[in-house]
């Protein structure tokens, strides 16, 4: 056994510094196993920490990139130990709500949060590979709140990772075995939770999304409200956390934005296109009466199939604005 040799702090330093090349991907990661950007955060940082002090036994039998994927992954299990899981509204297990009734609000409820899209600038970098946006979709990210934590770690690792099993056990300390009997639970949880559509999603940058989403923004921006009726599926869900109702149907959510948007008509509210989680997303901006200016309101992130608008997650949170590096007004 080969222990690396480290004669002072600048050795842990210089390797802290190359390790940093890795963030994203981690951060990634870490928000696979939390739904949660801001405990993403968190971990990825905790996770540098536990690097640094065990540098120094750290053997060299596997690269650095697979150990700092351990002690996330470790990191991210404890952290879990205890804790709810992150829903969107829909998960909750209550029945579509009535667009006319009330809207409740629910603070206490840790709610899934959208995960800003980073620009890749080089396709060898394996980050690109690993945050793949197939791995980071709000939906896939939503079926997995609803697996224990680690069978959420296992099919992660396995899965989106391409880890072999062997290597999965030895990094959360399980047989090899075990990981498979947690893969083939995992995998027939997520079936049941989150069915297989026979439809992708479409790029956000692909011209079909590109039309449709400015199609969508229009719709809006000039209060011509019903014909959202001819952008959406005819199964298309809408929700808007913390709000704990889901809203299913073209028509129930052109009644819920007629009935509950403070907008009144053309020019109340005003958007900004970006992308969340790998899918197109468009900032909502309504116009405040009092002063005219248009303040952040919804970062709505949607699903966009061949025949149409799936689903949109409408996030209230004004910190999301924040985080997604939005301006609080335009």
């Amino acid at each position: 056994m080969t222990v690396l040799a480290v004669d002072d702090s600048s050795a842990e330093n210089d390797f802290l510094a190359d390790a940093q090349r890795y963030r994203r991907e981690l951060l990634a990661h870490c928000y696979r196993m939390t739904g949660s950007l801001h405990d993403a955060e968190d971990l990825v940082q905790e996770t540098y920490l536990r690097a640094w002090k065990a540098y120094r036994g750290f053997e060299g039998k596997s690269s650095v990139r697979t150990w700092l994927y351990r002690i996330a992954t470790n990191t991210c299990l404890t952290a879990l130990e205890g804790r709810n899981r992150r829903p969107l509204p829909s998960g909750l297990g209550q029945p579509a709500s009535d667009p006319l009734g009330e809207l409740h609000e629910r603070q206490e409820i840790a709610w899934l949060e959208p995960l800003p899209d980073e620009p890749r600038s080089d396709p060898s970098d394996p980050s690109v590979i690993v945050e793949s946006r197939e791995s980071v979709r709000l939906a896939f990210i939503a079926a997995l709140q609803h697996l224990p934590a680690r069978q959420r770690a296992v099919l992660v690792l396995r899965e989106v990772l391409q880890w072999r099993a062997a290597e999965v056990a030895e990094a959360i300390g399980v047989s090899t075995a075990a990981v498979n009997s947690l893969l083939q639970r995992a995998r027939a949880q997520l079936e049941e939770v989150a069915p297989a559509r026979d439809d992708e999603p479409m790029e956000p940058d692909s011209p079909q999304a590109a039309d449709l989403l400015d199609r969508y923004i229009s719709a809006f921006e000039t209060y011509d409200i019903d014909r959202l009726v001819e952008l959406f599926t005819v199964d298309a869900v809408w929700e808007m956390p913390p709000f704990d109702g889901w809203y299913d149907g073209p028509a129930a959510i052109i009644a819920l934005s007629k009935f509950h948007c403070p907008a009144e008509g053309p020019g109340d509210m005003l958007f900004l296109r970006t992308t969340a989680n790998g899918q197109p997303a468009a900032a909502m901006y309504m116009r405040n009466p009092q002063t005219g200016m248009h303040e952040a309101f919804q970062l709505q992130v949607l699903d966009i199939r061949t025949a149409g608008i799936a689903h949109v997650v409408a996030f209230m949170e004004q910190s999301v604005f924040e985080r997604f590096g939005l301006p609080a007004h335009l």
